[in-house]
């Protein structure tokens, strides 16, 4: 959620079970990260998995490749060819100083401030994982970042983009213009306009892409609605009101079967659980107070949710279709938006109201480090990360 944005919106009266496959690396207690390599598969899931059928995904989008679990190719330090000599960095953008805090995750130091644009929303990596674009909000533009260098280049001119999101196919980028109400598709190199998409919820900020790629769900953080949009068609073809009166949807994430979508409500205090391809009523799952962000372990086993207004950190089980571990931070906190580590031992986590980083240890969620940063940090990217490509917001990859 913003602050400026949200006072001037609300003011103006906007008032799983999922099937995966067990990844070859161990995990640790409750299905939490153990960190290790991966042991080789055996022949028989090898076998299992030639026999299932291919996912018809959207034109142009890279091959699923399985389709019992869409996060397969972010096991841990799984590094594409395209990231592999970047420096690891965390990357923080603090939404009322303007600037952009980079963190050498081995030391746990604030290794350069970049001076950015008006209100930095998200740092965002490309389809194509060579640039980070830091969403400066109220400034109208995008910074990239050169994650090889760690340099920033000439802002480019983008009205009002709260968050950045790549369709599949790697054609085009999404702008969740927020203030505008518009989901702007872009050139995903040049950020040309090539359609603009109005929609008449309050607050576009969040999404996540069905695992063909066909479509998308998107959270309306004002007006408690959620979309479907044909990504194809560029057409938002399907709205709801959530069943909560007040409620404020924010991050969005798919299950790794992609049956699933779950959805972080942050004043209804948990998750809602929707079935994407029949968008019917959500059922509800409670997590603690403040629910926002959404990160799956490397293994697929599990998916970490912050919960912001309470410090805590919620531990679900998508094949047990439960909560097995709830983590707090030391004398509290505001956990925000994030990423977990490229080996999957770390998840870090924006401060939002405590100007700091958490990095937390995903096998017994202690506290690592708390890291002093700027005034406002919100969607912090780690980079680089196992995947393919990235789908957007602070690192979605497939």
């Amino acid at each position: 959620m913003r602050t400026t944005k949200a006072v001037r919106l609300l003011a103006a009266g906007a008032a799983v079970t999922a099937l995966t496959l067990l990844s070859a690396c161990g995990g640790g207690p409750d299905g939490h990260e153990s960190g290790t390599s991966a042991a080789p598969a055996s022949k028989a899931p090898v076998q299992q998995r030639a026999r299932e059928p291919r996912v018809n995904v959207l034109p142009g989008m890279p091959p699923v490749e399985d389709p019992a679990d869409l996060y397969s190719a972010d096991r841990p330090n799984r590094l594409s060819p395209v990231v592999k000599d970047f420096p690891s960095r965390v990357y923080v953008p603090n939404t009322n100083s303007d600037t952009v805090s980079v963190i050498d995750p081995a030391t746990y130091r604030v290794v350069e401030t970049i001076r950015v644009g008006r209100q930095p929303q998200h740092v965002v990596p490309s389809w194509d994982l060579k640039t980070l674009w830091v969403n400066n909000d109220l400034g109208n533009t995008l910074t990239p970042i050169d994650p090889r260098t760690g340099r920033a280049g000439a802002p480019v001119d983008v009205h009002d983009p709260y968050n950045l999101y790549f369709t599949p196919d790697g054609k085009y980028a999404v702008v969740m213009a927020s203030m505008d109400r518009q989901l702007v598709f872009r050139d995903a190199h040049t950020m040309k306009v090539a359609k603009t998409v109005p929609v008449s919820c309050y607050g576009v900020n969040h999404a996540d892409f069905s695992i063909d790629g066909r479509y998308f769900i998107v959270s309306c953080e004002f007006s408690g609605e959620i979309l479907k949009v044909d990504t194809a068609r560029m057409e938002v073809v399907r709205q709801e009101k959530l069943p909560l009166h007040g409620a404020m949807p924010q991050d969005v994430k798919v299950s790794p079967d992609g049956k699933l979508f779950y959805i972080a409500d942050m004043m209804a205090d948990g998750v809602w659980i929707l079935d994407g391809d029949a968008f019917t009523r959500p059922r509800f799952l409670a997590t603690g107070k403040g629910a926002h962000g959404l990160y799956v372990s490397r293994d697929s086993r599990v998916m970490y949710i912050s919960n912001r207004g309470e410090g805590t950190v919620s531990v679900f089980d998508f094949a047990r279709d439960r909560l097995t571990a709830k983590w707090r931070l030391p004398g509290g906190g505001s956990p925000d938006m994030g990423g977990v580590s490229s080996d999957g031992k770390i998840l870090w986590l924006s401060g939002r109201y405590n100007s700091e980083v958490y990095a937390i240890d995903t096998r017994t969620g202690g506290q690592l480090a708390r890291i002093k940063v700027g005034s406002g940090p919100h969607g912090l990217a780690v980079y680089p990360q196992p995947g393919r490509y990235s789908l957007g917001h602070t690192g979605i990859f497939r």
